[in-house]
């Protein structure tokens, strides 16, 4: 089963866009089945001066976004090249609520759900000192750019950690099972509880195969006697 991801990253002037914050740079990987197959990255002019601190933290200035297309365009570009994919991100509420309030800017809707790599992780690496990107790109020993705070590098570096879960996650759980909703499924599960539900999808899974195959034994046996009448 193909299993196809849309991992995006947002550099924003702020933390809400119910205060007013706007994005300033969107990078997005098209994960697909353990590979970044395709990218999309653009700054933005949202029209929003971007503060000094953040100026610092990210390197995106002002003069920088000065002459890149506006929110609303570089919005429709998005909506173009990820379609029906389904997002990740990390710490994707973030994301999503950033993503949202731009879409809704521009007349348009995100179509799938986010799920949360950072979610995720503290449930399969609960003994991490954190779950920050940077802190589990380095003890994973994943690719790493060693850039942070900018869309496209941040966004790979979720895809090279998410493609490194998945792998994890299908030496717990059925491989069959791994999809874009079961992710977020698990994100939500009690972490203290993520090991028994993990036990118990697989024990569903086992017991599903089972009345599968003795039902198909049966239509043969079946079909045999019929055809012996």
């Amino acid at each position: 089963m193909i299993k196809t991801f849309a991992v995006i990253d947002f550099e924003t002037t702020g933390l809400s866009p119910n205060l007013g914050d706007r994005v300033t740079e969107v990078g997005v990987v098209i994960l697909s089945n353990g590979q970044i197959v395709d990218s999309f990255q653009s700054l933005i002019n949202s029209g929003r001066p971007i503060p000094a601190f953040v100026q610092e933290l990210t390197g995106i200035t002002n003069a920088m976004v000065r002459n890149a297309p506006d929110a609303a365009s570089v919005m429709q570009a998005l909506h173009s090249f990820v379609g029906d994919i389904p997002f990740i991100a990390h710490n994707a509420s973030f994301d999503a609520k950033f993503l949202d309030a731009e879409y809704a800017r521009a007349g348009l809707r995100r179509r799938t759900e986010f799920a949360c790599s950072l979610l995720l992780a503290r449930r399969m690496y609960p003994d991490m000192p954190n779950h920050k990107l940077g802190t589990l790109v380095r003890f994973l020993s994943l690719p790493s750019t060693g850039e942070y705070h900018r869309a496209l590098a941040d966004a790979e570096m979720t895809a090279h950690l998410m493609a490194r879960m998945l792998t994890d996650l299908e030496q717990q759980l059925d491989p069959s099972l791994v999809s874009h909703a079961v992710l977020t499924r698990l994100q939500r599960i009690p972490k203290k509880t993520f090991a028994a539900a993990i036990t118990r999808m697989n024990e569903k899974k086992r017991k599903e195969q089972k009345e599968q195959k003795e039902q198909k034994e049966k239509s043969i046996k079946i079909q045999t006697e019929e055809a012996n009448v």
